[in-house]
């Protein structure tokens, strides 16, 4: 079975200017966990998901130890930190979006998609054509097939 014949085709998408406001009330409203951020051409550059807003409402947390080797002060997790305040300073998509992405086309084995959900440890993924978006499939669409096919 392909991506194609499980994925969902009315994808709800925003743009990189659309505001991070604008973006609750689209999940809270159709009742979705993440939406895909796509330009002009409808090429996929980002998505934003529940978790990524939830940044907008907690505290930062600092690095968790400094250390000076040589006269240069080093922060254990001061990237991780610094994409919270990234987050957390967030006003449009742009600026909320995870920007690393992956995608499949629309004939990959839907097998594949699981095994790429399991290992990127992500809950959904948007399928491509030519590199623009035709779909999304979630991890409740996996398990959906996995419940078919145990009929």
């Amino acid at each position: 079975m392909k991506a194609k014949d499980i994925m969902s085709a009315d994808v709800f998408t925003v743009k990189k200017d659309t505001s991070v406001g604008e973006i609750a009330h689209l999940l809270t409203e159709k009742n979705i966990s993440g939406v895909p951020v796509v330009d002009d051409r409808g090429a996929v550059v980002g998505m934003v998901t529940q978790r990524d807003l939830l940044y907008k409402d907690v505290e930062p947390r600092f690095p968790a130890v400094a250390q000076i080797l040589g006269g240069t002060l080093f922060l254990q997790g001061a990237a991780h930190y610094n994409e919270e305040l990234r987050k957390l300073a967030a006003v449009k998509a742009e600026d909320l979006m995870t920007k690393r992405v992956f995608t499949v086309e629309e004939d990959t084995e839907v097998k594949r998609v699981a095994e790429l959900m399991v290992e990127r440890e992500i809950n959904r993924v948007p399928v491509t054509r030519n590199g623009k978006l035709t779909g999304i499939i979630s991890r409740a669409d996996i398990v959906r097939n996995i419940a078919k096919m145990m009929e």
